[in-house]
C-alpha cells in the first residue's frame, strides 16, 4: 500500500534530494516495496516505502530547486562591526551562485567565547550548488577580511596557575642531578 501511495501522490520522485532517517542522497528508484537512495558517498540505501509514508521525509527539491545557504563567520574582538557587515554583504552579493532576486542577509549573531559571531544567509538558484557556493564564498570572505586587516579568530584559552611562588620555590630546592647518560656510556660496575 505504501508503494502505491508513493507512486500516486508523488511526495518524492526520481532525482529528488531527500533526507530520511539520517540518510541523505538522491532518489534513484521507487518500486512497490522499497525506494533506493544513493548517498553522496555513492552508497545505495534501500528504505522500505512504509518508512517513507509513516516517517519524516525532508525533500529539498519537491517544490523548488532554490536552496538557502548559511555561512557562519567569526572575527576578533575589537574589529569594526560595520566594516565586517559591509565586507560580508559585498561578498555574498558578488557570489555567482547567489540568487540576485532575493537580497542576502548578514547578521551579527552574538558575542562568542573567542569571536564576534556573524552569519551570511543567502538563497541559491540551484540547491545542488550549496557546497560550491559555500567554498567560493568562504574563500572570498577570507581574502576580503585579510585585505581589510580584520582577523578571523580561533578558540583561545587562558591558563591561570595557582601558588606559582610555591612551585618555583620547590624547584629551587630540588637537588641537582647530572646529565642522564645513555646505557652504553654508563660506568660499568665491578661485577660486569
Amino acid at each position: 500500500v505504501a508503494g502505491i501511495i508513493l507512486l500516486i501522490e508523488r511526495p518524492i520522485s526520481k532525482g529528488d534530494w531527500v533526507e530520511v532517517g539520517g540518510q541523505m542522497g538522491y532518489v534513484r528508484d521507487i518500486s512497490v516495496r522499497s525506494t533506493r537512495i544513493e548517498t553522496f558517498d555513492r552508497h545505495d540505501v534501500i528504505i522500505p516505502n512504509q518508512d517513507l509514508i509513516a516517517g519524516t521525509v525532508k525533500n529539498m527539491t519537491l517544490s523548488s530547486r532554490i536552496g538557502r545557504l548559511v555561512v557562519p563567520v567569526g572575527v576578533a574582538y575589537g574589529s569594526d562591526v560595520e566594516k565586517v557587515l559591509e565586507i560580508l554583504m559585498k561578498q555574498a552579493k558578488s557570489n555567482e551562485f547567489v540568487l540576485s532576486a532575493t537580497e542576502p542577509q548578514v547578521l551579527f549573531m552574538g558575542l562568542g567565547d573567542s569571536s564576534l559571531d556573524f552569519e551570511v544567509r543567502c538563497f541559491l538558484r540551484e540547491i545542488f550548488t550549496i557546497p560550491f557556493a559555500q567554498s567560493r564564498l568562504l574563500i572570498d570572505i577570507y581574502k576580503a577580511l585579510g585585505e581589510a586587516g580584520i582577523e578571523i579568530t580561533f578558540p583561545q584559552r587562558d591558563i591561570h596557575l595557582r601558588d606559582i611562588d610555591r612551585l618555583v620555590e620547590a624547584m629551587e630546592k630540588r637537588p641537582e642531578r647530572g646529565p642522564i647518560q645513555p646505557a652504553s656510556e654508563a660506568p660499568k660496575s665491578e661485577t660486569d
